[in-house]
This record gives structure tokens, sequence and C-alpha cells, in this order.
């Protein structure tokens, strides 16, 4: 049954006889934005070629900056939103015809031929390789032209909080699950106040974890699974 932020903090104070005073809602507010941080830890841990996403964002987690001639680095912190940008998946750059072609990912500090990106010859063209390095990237060739929207990163980023006045938003995350949100603080107030259901919340939090993993570890329903042979070398 999915919930909305009012339903929440509601089982929250059923689960460990809280109130208004004795956990406000400012606190309370607080501790949700906790567990939707790990519930969110949890789904993006499954990985695969199906990519979530707070369905509270209304735009998709792809997002476009112009590419400047004569500049090899870009920094990406927030999206066009404000919501802070967690990982980088994938890179694209317009080329001059105007069609995005992949930029494959490398590590400049352990991989081999990296030379191209901080040799100081500053080669310019078309960009084929990125390295991602703090909260940036950096082109192996600088490019030589300028380009509107001209490069395309795919991402993934912080969910969308609640703050005090979200009496009717829902998580944007499946309804199944909702209730971590009410457990996980339900369970801190608990051990922060001694109270006698701590063990029983705790457990009914960490068996909550464990079916959110299995849920989104199957949601590529379409991708048919393969068994790949493991290869050991006796000799």
């Amino acid at each position: 049954m999915s919930l909305n932020y009012t339903q929440i903090t509601q089982l929250i104070d059923r689960n460990v006889k809280s109130n208004s005073s004795s956990y406000t809602l400012a606190d309370k507010t607080a501790d949700i934005n906790i567990a939707l941080d790990e519930v969110f830890a949890l789904i993006f841990e499954q990985g695969g070629t199906w990519q979530f996403d707070d369905s509270n964002h209304d735009d998709y987690p792809i997002i476009t900056t112009d590419l400047l001639s004569g500049v090899r680095d870009y920094a990406f912190v927030d999206d066009e939103r404000g919501n802070l940008i967690l990982d980088i998946y994938k890179v694209l750059v317009k080329n001059e015809a105007g069609i995005y072609v992949e930029v494959l990912p490398v590590d400049v500090q352990s991989e081999a031929n990296m030379a191209g990106f901080y040799d100081g010859q500053n080669v310019t063209g078309l960009p084929t390789r990125h390295d991602k390095t703090a909260n940036g990237i950096f082109l192996d060739k600088i490019p030589s032209y300028d380009s509107t929207d001209g490069l395309k990163i795919y991402i993934n980023r912080e969910s969308s909080y609640f703050d005090v006045s979200d009496t009717g938003k829902k998580p944007g995350f499946s309804g199944l699950f909702h209730e971590y949100l009410a457990l996980k603080p339900s369970y801190m107030y608990a051990y922060r106040n001694g109270l006698v259901n701590t063990a029983v919340l705790q457990n009914e939090m960490l068996r909550m974890r464990e079916a959110i993993k299995r849920h989104y570890g199957r949601r590529e329903r379409d991708i048919k699974r393969r068994l790949i042979p493991k290869v050991e070398n006796n000799r």
C-alpha cells in the first residue's frame, strides 16, 4: 500500500507512541529523508540495464550542456533542477554533423595510453574518450568547435526529499515498500529512547531491506538471464 508523507509520520507515531512534542515533525522529516537515501542506495546497488529514478522528478535523468571549442573539462554537480548528481553512467558528444556519439570511459590514473589527457599537446578534434575526476569529466581531445547541448550525460541523482509541508507527497519508489520510511525512523527513535520494541522494529526494517533488494533485482523482466561459466586455470 502506498503512503503519503502525512500517513508515514502518523505510522511512526503509532509505532513508537510518539507525538508532536516528543518527536517533532522536523525531526521525523529529517529521519524520513535519511531512510529515503537508504532505499535509493539499495535500489542503485541492483544495477543492470534498467535505470531507476525517483518518480517525483519531473524530467528524465539525462542532462545536456554546451560543448565549447577549446574546453577540455566540464563540471557536473547538480542537474538542471538542482538535484545532486550521484553518478555519471554514459557520456555522448555531438559531432559537427549534429549526431551524438558515445565517448568511452577510461581511467587516466590506472590505464595505459592516457598521455593525451595530460601531456600538454592539447590535440583538438572530436573527443572519443572521457575520464571522470571528482565532479567533472575530462575529454581526451579538446573540442575544436562549439555545439549547443553538445554534451549529453546519463546520470543518477538524489531523491526528491520531503519537507514539513509535503502532506500529500508520496515517495518516488514502489508503494510496496513505503512503510520503510516509517520503520527506519521508528527504529531510530526507539533506539535513542530505549524502547522495548527496538529489536522488533529493527528486524522488520532489515526484513524490508532484503525485500527491496529482491524486488528491484528482478525489475528487468525483458532481459534474458544467462549463465556465464567461470574458467579457472589450475596449472
